[in-house]
């Protein structure tokens, strides 16, 4: 009897730090004509930005994902020298805007955040035990990352990095940034990478990026935690 076929690869694609206008509305452009999804981790002073708020609610209206990346992604929560004040300053200050973007709410919906990691740097600066309380209490959901291709740096080649690691992994949690550095210019050919590969893109998360799923710890976060034995 034949064996079970392989499972296809999957891939969660996630824009940081936006939205960015003249970049995230192109961005929007390019998923669209590839009929992709994608989850977008919003931070509260790019709302703010002239045409900002507009570009998170075209984004959520066509069927993408809205989540919360903290307020003005300058502070660390596991790093902040009032652990209390930046939880207020960084998750409470925005959440009622991200819950109306996302549709979301402490009862309904999966509230996504994605704490500021400086770089993608997993380490004890991620949080403190004070934000680990509160998105428990809260309800979040926190989406980490597995695949952190530095677009930022590598704005050309980060493309080649993160098929790369997409091929040898079973579920990719790639993280991007619609910013203003040129790097969007090659997201078509990341699709079209990703399209020749054969693999789902998918707008779940993987059990193994998500410490906190709806407010229930599933797996330690000593090592990210500020504090934490």
């Amino acid at each position: 009897m034949a064996g079970k076929a392989a499972e296809r690869r999957r891939v969660t694609l996630t824009f940081d730090n936006g939205p960015t206008p003249g970049v995230t509305d192109k961005v929007l452009d390019v998923l669209a004509a590839h009929r992709t999804l994608a989850t977008f981790f919003v931070v509260g002073t790019q709302l703010q930005q002239p045409g900002g708020l507009a570009l998170a609610r075209r984004a959520a209206a066509e069927g993408h994902r809205i989540g919360h990346h903290t307020a003005t992604h300058t502070v660390q929560l596991g790093a902040a020298e009032d652990p209390d004040d930046a939880v207020a300053a960084e998750i409470m200050a925005i959440e009622d805007d991200i819950d109306a973007l996302a549709g979301t709410s402490e009862t309904e919906g999966e509230r996504l955040f994605r704490p500021n990691a400086a770089g993608g740097v997993l380490d004890k600066r991620v949080f403190s035990p004070e934000a680990v309380r509160y998105l428990e209490q809260h309800r979040y959901t926190c989406a980490l990352w597995n695949c952190v291709p530095r677009d930022w740096e590598n704005t050309t080649s980060w493309v080649d990095h993160a098929l790369a690691y997409v091929a040898r992994t079973d579920w990719s949690v790639v993280v991007v940034h619609d910013l203003d550095t040129g790097a969007m210019d090659r997201l078509p050919a990341f699709l079209a990478g990703l399209a020749a590969m054969d693999v789902e893109t998918v707008t779940e998360f993987p059990d193994s990026c998500v410490p906190i799923r709806q407010g229930r710890l599933r797996h330690s976060l000593a090592h990210l935690t500020n504090g934490a034995g």
